[in-house]
């Protein structure tokens, strides 16, 4: 087992969706219509929580997926069967996406597998939660930069020889940029850093029709904070300081993503969602 196993495992992340009770909800919501046909979409961390949930939808909207991920077998091999289950084709690929290696090889199967790339989610992340910046080692800070954010500017990388005017690259920040979290510090720099990842990265590649945009969820029910990212506190009562006063669930978090995605959202680039249970937050 890896040192990055290793860590991993420590804190039980990144936490099998198969074991998480009560279950998360994936499931779309409405009928597809198309709204994704023909394309093909990247998914990091596509196997559970909000990653299944947009695999699901896009399958539904006609995309292959290419479901990346890190550990978690048997929730990758769920998400590949739902996929396939919509009538679209799937693939896993195990790797660890803080490498860029392992980036470069994630493009280059899509690519053998699917014969082209139209969407681009960075999805992937990890957290842990330390309430004394001191408690904070220099292994877990490099770590959670190295998955949450480098793996965002090493994928970009690998695809961006292979993304046409018309691919779109949504990645996944958090409420946590904008509120903080006096939790999840190293967790909540990296997403400032997605944000404005995403903005300047909007910036350099619009003029080539390609439109690059972010969803910032807020407290989700994931296999994320139960298996090692939240206090037992702060899990006791999560969600509960929403103004909808509950977690929100996967399924409702997928659809920013496939608007994001599709031609309904032609005329946006360099913005933020925010599927967030009512926190009004500016940006």
């Amino acid at each position: 087992m890896s040192d990055t196993q290793k860590m991993i495992h420590e804190d039980a992340l990144p936490g099998h969706e198969s074991r998480l009770e009560p279950k998360p909800e994936w499931q779309p919501r409405y009928p597809g219509s198309g709204r994704l046909a023909g394309k093909v979409a990247i998914i990091t961390g596509a196997d559970s929580g909000i990653g299944r949930a947009v695999a699901a939808l896009y399958a539904r909207e006609g995309a292959d997926v290419a479901i990346v991920y890190l550990l978690e077998d048997d929730d990758a091999a769920e998400t590949k069967r739902i996929v396939e289950a919509e009538g679209q084709r799937a693939i896993t690929i195990r790797t660890d996406i803080g490498e860029k290696a392992h980036c470069d090889a994630v493009v280059a199967q899509t690519l053998e597998a699917f014969g082209r790339i139209d969407i681009l989610v960075n999805n992937a992340g990890e957290q842990h939660p330390d309430k004394d910046i001191t408690n904070i080692s220099e292994d877990q800070l490099r770590r959670t930069f190295q998955t949450n954010i480098f793996a965002m500017f090493f994928l970009t990388q690998a695809a961006r020889p292979h993304l046409k005017a018309g691919a779109t690259i949504i990645n996944c920040t958090s409420v946590t940029m904008y509120q903080g979290s006096s939790e999840l510090l190293d967790y909540s720099s990296t997403k400032g850093a997605i944000t404005a990842f995403t903005r300047s990265l909007s910036e350099n590649l619009v003029g080539e029709g390609i439109r690059v945009n972010a969803v910032a969820p807020g407290p989700i029910w994931t296999p994320l904070n139960p298996c090692g990212g939240a206090s037992p506190e702060k899990l006791e009562h999560f969600g509960e300081g929403t103004p909808m006063g509950r977690p929100g669930q996967p399924n409702e978090v997928a659809p920013s993503f496939l608007f994001l995605a599709c031609d309904d959202a032609s005329y946006m680039s360099g913005q933020v969602l925010h599927p967030n249970g009512g926190t009004i937050v500016n940006g």
